[in-house]
């Protein structure tokens, strides 16, 4: 990596940990807000669904654009409206008198930025001239998963030590992080973008059968990762019948780390590898971690299972974009944006299905007489048949990737 970029390097590095800030603030802080404001499960759903719709749509608005005005503008851009959704949402109580409304305004706003964080955070990265891409993306795509550890974390220490009512000021103390990127970004040196004249249309990429499919692995490969990061937690309370603290640092956070060691790893040891072939084994390695949590009675392999499909599910979003940037080197951002919104729209209809499954096995009478057989309660078997049934994730990510590898060198 020339030296010069060393700083913009980092700087989306930052920048990726505020986008794992932004996404999870208001899942970690939804207890005191409901004790606090009365809210319910379905203002969760609401504010967690308009989190995923702007991103979506920013991914998408944004995509053309970046590639016309290029990058510094909107790195700027997305560190001002990261900063002023925090402030908002922390001020939220003294500005609003539907304090629900204030919630969703400032959600709208830093889940905007986070969707321009994704949409331009990556093609930076890889149009910095370096040999060896797809080390470089997946270790910055590892600091979302040290950004959700410690948001989890140290959130949740905060509250635990002064009390629901100073949420706001473990919110106003994250603000700082865009304020220190934004200056990052503004005295960093950029990539130019690909000139419109070389730039791949998306009208000639959109519809060959390797984009396409590529596509499907993100969006299965998303579904797969966050499926078990966002149920595990829940699994480890509710099936395993562990803490919620300890389910909490065993299953959502102990995920999220060995998402992100292998990200490292991956970063420091990643060019000496196939890229394909290690999608391929991680898809396939996750099928069988999917099986052994839905089933296993012992809590220790599921423990042990969870980890493991945190660590092999690291690579199924970062290694998508690299071989499609391989693939399509003259694409430019809009490639990238569409590909994050296909890995959007996965990890929402993921978790989904997941909980709707769940939820009407757990009323079904064949699942309610086998429980008792069973020895457990109709939640904690409706919860395994629900991540049973989610293998077909990390199934469809499999072939997916084996497909890719075939086309890999094909026109």
């Amino acid at each position: 990596m020339q030296q010069d970029y060393k700083l913009t390097t980092f700087s989306c590095f930052v920048g990726i940990f505020i986008q794992a800030i932004v996404t999870n603030i208001t899942a970690i802080l939804f207890i005191p807000l409901m004790k606090l404001y009365g809210f319910s499960y379905i203002h969760l759903g609401l504010l967690v669904g308009i989190n995923f719709t702007a991103q979506v749509i920013s991914d998408i608005v944004f995509s053309g654009l970046i590639d016309k005005y290029g990058f510094k503008r909107f790195t700027l851009s997305a560190s001002i409206c990261a900063f002023f959704g925090l402030l908002l949402f922390a001020f939220t109580p003294f500005i609003f008198e539907d304090v629900f409304t204030g919630f969703v305004i400032s959600t709208v706003i830093f889940s905007a930025a986070s969707g321009l964080l994704e949409v331009i955070l990556s093609p930076i990265i890889n149009a910095i001239p370096n040999k060896d891409k797809g080390p470089a993306m997946t270790l910055m795509h590892s600091f979302y998963a040290w950004g959700q550890v410690a948001a989890i974390i140290i959130t949740t220490l905060f509250i635990h030590l002064f009390g629901n009512s100073r949420w706001q000021i473990i919110v106003l103390l994250w603000t700082l992080i865009p304020v220190i990127n934004f200056f990052m970004f503004l005295f960093a040196l950029f990539p130019d973008t690909v000139p419109e004249e070389h730039r791949l249309n998306m009208r000639d990429l959109i519809f060959k059968p390797f984009y396409v499919i590529a596509l499907l692995a993100i969006f299965f490969g998303a579904a797969t990762e966050v499926v078990m990061n966002q149920w595990s937690s829940t699994f480890m309370e509710k099936a395993l019948m562990m803490p919620k603290l300890t389910g909490d640092l065993l299953g959502m956070c102990g995920f999220a780390f060995m998402l992100g060691l292998a990200r490292v790893l991956y970063g420091i040891y990643g060019a000496k590898f196939n890229v394909n072939k290690i999608l391929i084994l991680s898809s396939a390695i996750a099928i069988i971690c999917y099986i052994i949590v839905g089933v296993s009675p012992v809590n220790g392999i599921n423990l042990f299972a969870c980890a493991v499909c945190g660590f092999v599910a690291s690579m199924l979003w970062p290694g998508t974009l690299v071989i499609s940037a391989g693939k399509y080197p003259m694409a430019g951002a809009w490639m990238f944006a569409i590909l994050a919104a296909a890995g959007d729209i996965g990890a929402a209809v993921g978790p989904w299905v997941t909980g709707v499954i769940a939820d009407k096995s757990m009323a079904a009478q064949g699942v309610v007489n086998l429980s008792a057989k069973l020895g457990i309660t109709s939640e904690q078997l409706g919860i395994r048949i629900g991540i049973l049934a989610a293998v077909i994730f990390p199934i469809f990510a499999l072939l997916c990737h084996m497909s890719l590898k075939k086309r890999q060198k094909a026109g």
